[in-house]
């Protein structure tokens, strides 16, 4: 018995290990995209494009619910944007909370009497649209809840402009952050139907007007863990993923699609809580289908900031969200799985996925168990033992350290040596339980799937001001020039 149990913990053990070897080939594959993307920045072609007419509109999109206490620091970010020409259009998912009122008093709106309808994704009847003219750019849609993928559907139902962003409600943009996706855009503008941005965790930043002014490390233990994990995931795996063509996943928090290509796939999907993931390989799966020349992209240096939990029942509720979202996507589109005519989405992409994210979890929680029930028979051979939780251990610190070096190569958002130093002890110390809890949270997020439970979870929102505003608040955001556009 003691044999078969340390024979399955062995098992365990060299399944996750190479699941990370294929990974640890992806993270080379970033370091060596991070090379021509440190030139391109050098470069820094965004800057003449940014009061160029070439450049592309863009309708940003933002799906709102009950985001009272975010959303104004949001918009005083998107209203800022340095690029030519954009629309902003927030949709009121039914909020149950002051959020319309909220937007309706900071922006003096006033309800439109007309109003067009571009496209006829299927989603929830709209209440109201609200413009003012001071601030031509900005419109706000009243609609019925019906979740953030139906929200983004009446985005799309009604915005003006070929390309279309996705942001968070709880995001803010860096200023050139729009222009530089868009730059990845026009290098292939007919290839190119979606590009992914990088998000950062924004605790522990000082915030002002929108902007993030001073960049921090977050103070407080959850949201320091999950920088790093923003770290590994971002950088050292959606660069090499996107140098393949394999991603699968832009980020809702931000993003850029061309809207024809999301009304041929019919738009964002309701019931999948990785409406995200769901888009991008529905995307990928038109365009193979339809033999079309495309690409997926990923800009890592046009940034969004945005708000982590901060503590474990919001933290386990959105992980819970993400385990339910990765295998509901990825049994939707098992059939792609294994098909050379899918490429490295069929042939890596999903794969890798269903074992890390789906498999991986059950190997490693039976592995740590299989390890206890060892010990637990006595004689226990405990140099074994401590191998592999030190290997376990080892493969973790080593991608965290890789992320870490690509951000002190390229970025270096974090220029402080103690800051770097502060980020490697974390990735240490976060294999001493967050990130087994972490695999806890995954296998519960199956079962909720199991149970058909597509709730959106428990998400609490905090004030990005560390103080109570001041009266002159509102006039941070200039009013602009009107440009006759109608909704």
């Amino acid at each position: 018995m003691k044999q078969l149990l340390l024979g399955y913990a062995l098992f365990a053990l060299y399944s996750v290990i190479a699941v990370y070897v294929f990974y640890l080939i992806i993270m080379l594959l970033s370091h060596k995209r991070i090379i021509r993307i440190i030139k391109g920045s050098k470069y820094a072609r965004y800057r003449e494009l940014s009061g160029s007419e070439q450049v592309p509109p863009v309708s940003i999109l933002v799906p709102s619910y009950n985001e009272e206490l975010t959303i104004i620091e949001s918009l005083r970010s998107l209203l800022n944007l340095g690029y030519p020409s954009y629309e902003v259009i927030v949709i009121n998912d039914g909020s149950k909370d002051a959020t319309l009122q909220v937007l309706i008093d900071e922006f003096g709106l006033l309800p439109k009497a007309n109003y067009a309808m571009g496209e006829t994704l299927e989603a929830k009847p709209i209440r109201g649209v609200y413009h003012n003219p001071r601030y031509p750019k900005l419109y706000v849609v009243d609609k019925e809840n019906g979740g953030k993928a139906d929200a983004l559907n009446v985005g799309i139902n009604v915005s003006h402009y070929p390309l279309v962003a996705t942001i968070d409600a709880d995001s803010l943009l860096e200023k050139d952050a729009l222009i530089r996706l868009a730059s990845v855009y026009m290098e292939k503008p007919e290839e190119t139907i979606a590009i992914g941005g990088n998000v950062r965790v924004a605790n522990g930043c000082k915030i002002e007007n929108g902007c993030v002014t001073e960049v921090n490390l977050p103070r407080k233990l959850l949201p320091m863990f999950q920088n790093i994990e923003y770290l590994k995931s971002f950088l050292a795996g959606r660069i090499g993923w996107s140098a393949i063509n394999g991603l699968i996943i832009v980020s809702g928090a931000f993003g850029l699609f061309r809207k024809d290509y999301l009304v041929k796939v019919d738009g964002y999907r309701d019931g999948f809580p990785g409406e995200d993931m769901n888009i991008i390989i529905k995307l990928h799966k038109y365009m193979m289908d339809n033999d079309l020349p495309y690409r997926i992209a990923y800009c890592p240096d046009a940034v969004c900031w945005t708000q982590a939990p901060e503590s474990l029942r919001i933290l386990q509720s959105q992980r819970k969200r993400w385990s339910r979202g990765n295998i509901k996507n990825i049994f939707k589109y098992s059939s792609m799985m294994f098909v050379p005519k899918y490429r490295a989405v069929g042939l890596l992409s999903m794969p890798y996925t269903l074992i890390f994210e789906t498999l991986g979890p059950y190997l490693r929680m039976t592995g740590y168990l299989a390890l206890l029930g060892y010990v637990s028979l006595g004689m226990a051979d405990y140099r074994m033992m401590l191998l592999i939780i030190g290997v376990s251990m080892l493969v973790e610190i080593l991608f965290s350290c890789g992320a870490l070096l690509i951000e002190e190569i390229a970025f270096r958002r974090y220029p402080k040596f103690k800051d770097l130093v502060k980020m490697m002890f974390y990735s240490v110390l976060m294999t001493l339980g967050y990130n087994q809890i972490n695999v806890y949270w995954k296998i519960l997020g199956h079962i909720d799937y199991i149970r058909n439970d597509d709730s959106w979870g428990v998400m609490v929102r905090t004030s990005w001001k560390h103080e109570p505003a001041e009266p002159k608040a509102k006039a941070a955001i200039p009013s602009q020039p009107a440009n006759n556009q109608t909704v």
